[in-house]
């Protein structure tokens, strides 16, 4: 699950290009995590200093399975309503196309604000074994950012915090390139709860058989304190959720700030394969 909101996408496979003519070594790993489509509703957690008194939206996010690689797509609408009764509808579509050994991406978002297009940002990256590489952009300017040892692209850092929260690891230090932002890569603190055995679960039985673990992740602009890698200043953004060990996320609460939502998933549909 990607930071929020953010995004765009036209069709994962036709407009990102897509796979490599010589298939990736997959991480190890990306094997358990599951082609789906989920659903959720979104509501007002808290507001401080109440400048926010409702919230209500909808977010849908999709992984295919795309056999040299993962197409994902997530949509997001969110309408605020403050005390005065003002209404704004933010909303975003955010793509990716990560090859499944966790090297290359190719990104595309659009973000608008009470309809009309706020940011665009779109481009491709590589990293190197050691994750050093580079972020080339399109929009919103054509550019190059560097991106530090140790980046992750987004659904290999779903991967690697899964792994360490199975071998009983309680946090992931690491930069996070996902490419919804235009400076390139950002610090991020992963805080790990226990793992946790499979749990009857009624309202979506495909998940009773699997293992989960809570997670907290906070991000961080490596511009204001990249030498500390984030830890010594307050986060931009934080995102709380439960991963399902394919990768199927629940029980989100996403941190802005000012104010925080709730995100209930209510649909859930795993998706074949077709490699």
């Amino acid at each position: 699950m990607r930071r929020l909101p953010t995004a765009v996408l036209a069709t994962a496979a036709g407009m990102l290009g897509l796979a490599p003519s010589v298939a990736p070594a997959a991480e190890p790993g990306a094997e358990a995590m599951a082609a789906h489509r989920a659903g959720y509703k979104l509501t007002l957690d808290r507001s401080r200093d109440n400048a926010v008194a409702r919230a209500d939206g909808v977010m849908v996010y999709e992984v295919v399975d795309a056999c040299d690689g993962w197409a994902t797509r997530q949509r997001f609408t969110l309408v605020l309503t403050d005390r005065d009764g003002q209404v704004v509808e933010s909303a975003s579509d955010y793509s990716t196309y990560e090859t499944k050994d966790g090297r290359t991406i190719r990104f595309s978002l659009t973000q608008t604000s009470q309809g009309a297009v706020s940011q665009r940002v779109s481009g491709e990256a590589e990293v190197a074994p050691n994750g050093s590489g580079r972020a080339r952009y399109v929009d919103p300017q054509p550019k190059e950012e560097a991106l530090p040892p140790g980046t992750l692209l987004p659904m290999l850092h779903t991967i690697r915090s899964l792994a360490a929260a199975r071998s009983g690891s309680r946090m992931l230090v690491t930069p996070l390139f996902d490419g919804t932002s235009p400076d390139g890569a950002q610090d991020t603190t992963t805080v790990i709860s226990g793992w946790q055995a499979a749990q009857s679960n009624s309202r979506f039985p495909a998940l009773s058989t699997l293992g989960s673990a809570r997670m907290r992740v906070a991000f961080f602009d490596r511009g204001k304190d990249a030498k500390d890698g984030g830890g010594a200043s307050a986060p931009d953004y934080e995102v709380g959720l439960r991963y399902f060990e394919n990768g199927v996320a629940d029980d989100l609460k996403m941190e802005f700030g000012e104010f925080s939502v709730n995100g209930r998933m209510e649909e859930l549909a795993i998706l074949p394969s077709g490699c």
